[in-house]
């Protein structure tokens, strides 16, 4: 599996930063991936609990395992779409996601059944992508895979990584939605993508957008792909990891 928590370590900091957990608060984790967001909400609300959902059976289960090796008793992980699911009603005193919103099918359902599970006056935090014209990993790896033949995918799209990049359109989803209060600050930190280029390499062939690239290629065509992605990872390699630029959004709401 791609390790999201490497990619987006700068990323966790700023998120961190900016939730204030209380040791009593009972936190949701939007998309929680494998968890580590939400195991250090449970380490910090150590009086109160953590829970994280996540549509990935895979990310889940090893979610599971590392809690259980971290010997966290506060936390808990269920396998589910966070639209539909079934949450206790005003339950949590605080919700997060870190680039787990973004893919909702229908995003106001989605966001009035997360708002269903907070308390009145709950904090929702979220971090969510800003366009793909601004990521630079999204468009050097298209580019790179494609010869330059394929661009980002254009903001809004349902269910895409940028489908949030708009605050308008997220202002308009989250008051929609029964949250108030809003407030977007921009980010710009770099994602990270291994030590080195062969690390790197092997890393962005396990992203989706990667692979729907590279899926119907021949072998020839396949193999002049994976030599221009090696040739711009090679490039970004800072002697420190391999890091692409990237702009977020880091919104806060309150559930009315």
């Amino acid at each position: 599996m791609f390790d999201y928590d490497a990619e987006l370590r700068r990323y966790h900091d700023r998120l961190w930063d900016a939730l204030d957990i209380q040791p009593g608060d009972r936190v949701l984790d939007i998309g929680c991936g494998s968890g580590k967001t939400t195991r250090d909400a449970a380490r910090a609300a150590e009086l109160g609990s953590a829970l994280g959902i996540d549509v990935s059976s895979p990310m889940v289960a090893l979610a599971r395992r590392q809690a259980d090796t971290e010997g966290l008793r506060n936390v808990s992980f269920v396998q589910a779409d966070a639209q539909a699911h079934a949450f206790p009603v005003e339950h949590f005193s605080l919700g997060i996601s870190r680039f787990g919103t973004m893919f909702f099918s229908d995003p106001v359902a989605a966001f009035t059944n997360i708002g269903r599970a907070l308390r009145p006056g709950a904090r929702f935090v979220q971090l969510i992508w800003q366009a793909g014209d601004r990521q630079e990993w999204d468009a050097t790896i298209r580019a790179a895979l494609t010869g330059g033949h394929v661009s980002s995918m254009p903001a809004g799209t349902a269910g895409d990584a940028f489908a949030l990049a708009d605050p308008d359109v997220v202002a308009d989803v989250l008051n929609a939605s029964g949250f108030t209060d809003l407030d977007v600050v921009d980010v710009r930190e770099p994602v990270y993508y291994g030590p080195d280029t062969d690390s790197a390499c092997a890393a962005v062939l396990q992203l989706r957008m990667a692979a729907e690239l590279v899926t119907d290629l021949d072998a020839a065509s396949s193999q002049r792909a994976l030599d221009r992605l090696r040739a711009v990872l090679a490039a970004h390699d800072t002697g420190d990891g391999v890091w692409f630029d990237s702009r977020a959004w880091l919104v806060t709401a309150r559930r009315r």
